[in-house]
């Protein structure tokens, strides 16, 4: 059987884009990097491809807001290609930067005719935060766990964070209703124990400690923080200290959930 293939996008200030592929080849799948202005001129397709990829960096620098330039691409110049494979049921990760772009494209949270329903902006401390933090799981409930990059985690897991725009808003309270209402946080900021956490455990000062959201269909995912940066044991800054129970550590699934699923469904 062929190996899932996944195309990982980059451009000008993308930088974790070699992580995020190693990440899925570790997981079984065939990774390519492939650079936006080979979807625009039509030297790739999005549709060869069951797995997209958008990591973490500055895409063009971040400039006008986080994101923002990329996602306009997306939405404006790619849109037919990407709204068919949505359609399609292919899979979709954003991370950090990634994350900002799927929202900023009004992928995420998701809507019929996909305006942009929410945005991450400035962190509440104005600074940017570069640290762990700690993510109630929608594995905490696993009776509403749509998310199917989600699936199996841990109850609480330990990723880092490295961002300036990560405060994660809606547009109104009728967005973060539906959000709620369908299910939709996938992760949240909290302590070790599973509990609120306040500043620098909620390292950005999101609404509801939103770290994390899928849209509807529970395929597509964004998320703050980096699971391509705890992917093996050795990535946890205290390992030395620990007892080993696995070689991989607490990103690593997310990323095997993404390849199962497209293997065996797409």
């Amino acid at each position: 059987m062929s190996k899932v293939k996944v195309i990982v996008l980059r451009t000008a200030g993308t930088n974790c884009d070699q992580e995020t592929a190693s990440a899925f080849e570790y997981s079984g799948a065939a990774c390519e990097l492939v650079h936006v202005n080979q979807l625009l001129s039509k030297e790739r397709s999005l549709d060869k491809y069951q797995i997209l990829a958008v990591p973490g960096g500055f895409t063009y620098g971040d400039d006008i807001a986080a994101g923002r330039i990329l996602a306009n691409e997306l939405k404006y110049k790619l849109w037919d290609e990407v709204r068919s494979f949505i359609k399609k049921g292919k899979l979709i990760i954003g991370i950090c930067n990634g994350f900002q772009i799927l929202v900023k494209a009004g992928i995420l949270p998701g809507s019929e005719n996909f305006k942009q329903q929410a945005t991450l902006m400035l962190n509440d401390s104005c600074k940017f935060e570069d640290r762990w933090v700690y993510l109630k799981t929608q594995d905490s409930k696993p009776k509403t766990n749509k998310c199917i990059w989600a699936q199996g985690l841990s109850e609480v897991i330990y990723l880092p964070v490295a961002h300036a725009e990560g405060k994660f808003v809606v547009r109104d309270s009728k967005v973060l209703s539906s959000i709620k209402k369908n299910n939709q946080i996938v992760f949240s900021y909290c302590d070790s124990k599973g509990r609120k956490a306040d500043y620098p455990g909620n390292p950005n000062g999101s609404l509801e400690d939103i770290a994390g959201i899928c849209d509807k269909t529970g395929r597509v995912l964004g998320l703050m923080p980096h699971p391509e940066r705890h992917f093996l044991f050795e990535h946890h800054p205290h390992w030395t200290r620990l007892s080993k129970k696995s070689k991989l550590g607490d990103g690593a699934k997310i990323f095997k959930n993404g390849v199962n699923y497209a293997k065996k469904y797409l």
